[in-house]
């Protein structure tokens, strides 16, 4: 039954983890680039590569992969949990912002109304003319009639002109002699300063422009088209120019093109290539947009984020001072040192330098004795051994001592308990060492209760002199209550990391008393530091690593 339940915890775990990660895809990827496209492409194979990695860092040690494979994949695979969390908590609040900026974006879209084209049509600032009508604006009618352009003389009035079908009334400059005669190509345009339009549907007819000595038809294309407020002609590849001069003596119609640019707004109005709805600056569309500047300061947070942080662990771990009073401690033992370091946790990514800051940073502070409370490795003597040599050089007026934390027992502990003892370490058993002032116990690990080797208060404490200060060393902090019923003054620990990565102080709440720091429960203090190292990901984020300097103070001084 158990064993079932651990397996469906797996399942889910690994299903929400896919979930993540095809979501971050959509919005990292699918959203901010091209479908094809190269970005696209690597962005997919970087989806799939990087959790596979991340899944084979963590499984790897237990598996029995080859050592060297473990290093290869471990820094970018741990590397990659630790961005995928600060990626998934940068991304969650990115979504409502996104729907609120879309949302505005449509709104002020909606919203824009349309700008005049021409400067100088009617309707133009200073032009002194009115738009045209839109009445009639259907196909093959143009408007019944139209103001002169400001600055052009009015046509003199002249016979009415009989109006052909489809067709509009023209007024050509006043005074002109006989206009020449032109077909109309596909559509042409004309420019009078007022603007003349000519329907297909017309056919041959036309109208005769009033109190001109002649007028001229030209049979009507399929479609013309007249510029709103300024009338352009439109002139066919190599024809003849063809331009209607306001007033000039004379106006020519040359054969239009193919095809002739309708006016906008004309009820044949074309448009040229558009670029998408919102997209700004008529580039990007207003989704990749949104979508590329979130997913950036997305990245860019958890890139900042995890580099700070991994930062933070490979410089080594740096020395934090805890004064802790003691009632029962001797006058004669106020002051002395003790130096606690935990979670190490040599490994694939943490290796020999980072032993050897730690072992430096340790012997700086000139301590009377060092504690060195579990988790010291991830991995076996074998592989590990060089990494754990420069422990050789601790130095501390009353010795270095050790006892087990969980990751021994995934490491294989007694090979560990027997490796520390030839570096020089005193490895404490469920024992107790009696001190000049005070008694120093430590207890295994809880972890080693599968293997009939967990803690035991009773063959560490039971016989002691209760009248005399002691302190436990003890990996967890949850042994506590029993170092309490036990009588035991102070317990150092670790196991916590602080939370390592924030929110994962929260997290260890859950699990532990203490997550970080000093406190009392009754008569005990309990002591947790944060760690000398880092576990999965080499990076601590609101929780930096340290080597604690605990001081004990005595009542009596």
């Amino acid at each position: 039954m158990t064993m079932l339940v651990v397996i469906l915890a797996v399942v889910a775990v690994l299903a929400l983890l896919g979930l993540v990660h095809r979501w971050l895809w959509v919005r990292l990827v699918r959203d901010t680039t091209r479908a094809g496209g190269a970005a696209r492409r690597a962005g997919t194979v970087l989806a799939f590569a990087l959790p596979v990695l991340s899944l084979a860092a963590v499984v790897g040690g237990h598996a029995g992969a080859p050592f060297w494979l473990q290093r290869v994949v471990a820094w970018p695979g741990f590397l990659w949990l630790a961005v995928l969390l600060y990626l998934t908590l940068a991304m969650l609040p990115a979504e409502p912002v996104r729907h609120v900026w879309l949302r505005r974006l449509s709104r002020d879209t909606a919203g824009a109304a349309p700008e005049p084209v021409g400067a100088a049509g009617p309707g133009a600032p200073g032009s002194g003319a009115q738009p045209p009508s839109r009445e009639g604006a259907v196909a093959g009618t143009a408007p019944r009639a139209a103001a002169p352009a400001a600055g052009t003389p009015a046509a003199p009035a002249g016979p009415e002109a009989d109006p052909a079908s489809g067709a509009s009334e023209a007024a050509p400059a006043p005074g002109g002699p006989e206009a020449d005669l032109a077909p109309a190509g596909p559509a042409a345009a004309s420019a009078s300063g007022v603007c003349e339009g000519a329907s297909a549907s017309g056919g041959p007819e036309a109208a005769s422009a009033p109190g001109g000595p002649a007028a001229a038809l030209a049979p009507a294309g399929p479609a013309a088209a007249s510029a709103s407020g300024v009338c352009e002609g439109a002139s066919a590849p190599g024809g003849p120019e063809a331009a209607r001069a306001s007033g000039g003596p004379a106006a020519a119609l040359a054969p239009a093109g193919p095809a002739a640019d309708p006016a906008p707004g004309g009820p044949e109005a074309a448009s040229g290539p558009e670029a998408p709805e919102g997209a700004p600056g008529g580039g990007l569309p207003r989704r990749v947009f949104v979508a590329r500047v979130l997913g950036g300061a997305a990245v860019a947070a958890a890139g900042v984020t995890v580099g700070g942080g991994a930062y933070g662990v490979l410089r080594g771990p740096r020395v934090k001072r805890v004064r802790v009073p003691l009632a029962r401690l001797p006058r004669a033992a106020h002051g002395f040192r003790i130096a606690v370091v935990s979670d190490v946790h040599l490994g694939p990514i943490l290796g020999r330098a980072h032993t050897r800051r730690v072992v430096e940073t340790v012997n700086r502070t000139q301590p009377d004795l060092i504690a060195v409370v579990g988790d010291l490795v991830d991995g076996s003597v074998h592989d590990l051994g060089p990494a754990a040599e420069p422990l050789r050089e601790l130095r501390a007026r009353h010795g270095s001592f050790f006892v087990t934390g969980n990751h021994e027992y995934f490491s294989g502990a007694q090979q560990w308990v027997d490796h520390v003892r030839e570096l020089g370490l005193v490895p404490l058993e469920n024992a107790r060492r009696e001190l000049p002032h005070f008694d120093l116990a430590g207890v295994n690990d809880v972890q080693g209760e599968k293997e009939g080797k967990g803690p035991d208060f009773q063959a560490a404490l039971g016989d002691r002199d209760r009248s005399r200060t002691s302190v436990l060393l003890a990996h967890q902090p949850v042994v506590i209550h029993d170092a309490v019923r036990h009588g035991v003054d102070l317990q150092l620990s670790g196991h916590t990391h602080g939370g390592q990565l924030w929110p994962g102080n929260y997290v260890a709440e859950l699990a532990n008393p203490t997550v970080a720091g000093l406190e009392r429960y009754g008569d005990t203090q309990l002591y947790v530091s944060r760690g000398a190292g880092a576990w999965g990901p080499p990076v601590r984020v609101g929780a930096p690593s340290d080597i604690t300097v605990v001081e004990l103070a005595s009542y009596h001084t």
